[in-house]
């Protein structure tokens, strides 16, 4: 896959995860979401970025563990998430109800993003 198409497919799928919140925050069930939401979609969906565009260009580089990259950047991305929530955790009090479904939402948003970048690859090298 080209790097453009994948920051253009990216950027197109950021908008179409941030288009719920923003119509919910803009509604009468505002306090559906956490008060830093953005602030997690924006570290979530960052980190979600630096991971596609890591793993693509390893994979240029060399193709053959290219699965491999996917499976640790993947890993990284869950470790840096989970100390993420730790300290936002710790130093902010939320709703803890709320803040789990708001980060969930686009944590495994952004999952979804990335296993089906990863299908299409390899499928794409299957046909190879």
């Amino acid at each position: 896959m080209k790097l453009s198409t994948v920051i253009l497919s990216f950027l197109l799928f950021a908008v179409v995860i941030a288009t719920p919140p923003f119509l919910i925050s803009k509604s009468a069930h505002a306090n559906w979401l956490d008060p830093h939401f953005w602030m997690i979609f924006g570290f979530i969906t960052g980190l979600t970025f630096v991971t596609i565009i890591l793993i693509v260009i390893i994979g240029k580089v060399n193709a053959e563990i290219y699965t491999q990259t996917f499976l640790g950047a993947t890993m990284i991305k869950l470790l840096a998430s989970m100390f993420f929530c730790l300290f936002f955790l710790i130093k902010i009090k939320v709703n803890g109800v709320i803040f789990v479904a708001n980060f969930f939402y686009v944590y495994f948003f952004n999952l979804a993003f990335e296993i089906y970048g990863l299908l299409c690859t390899l499928r794409n090298q299957k046909l190879k």
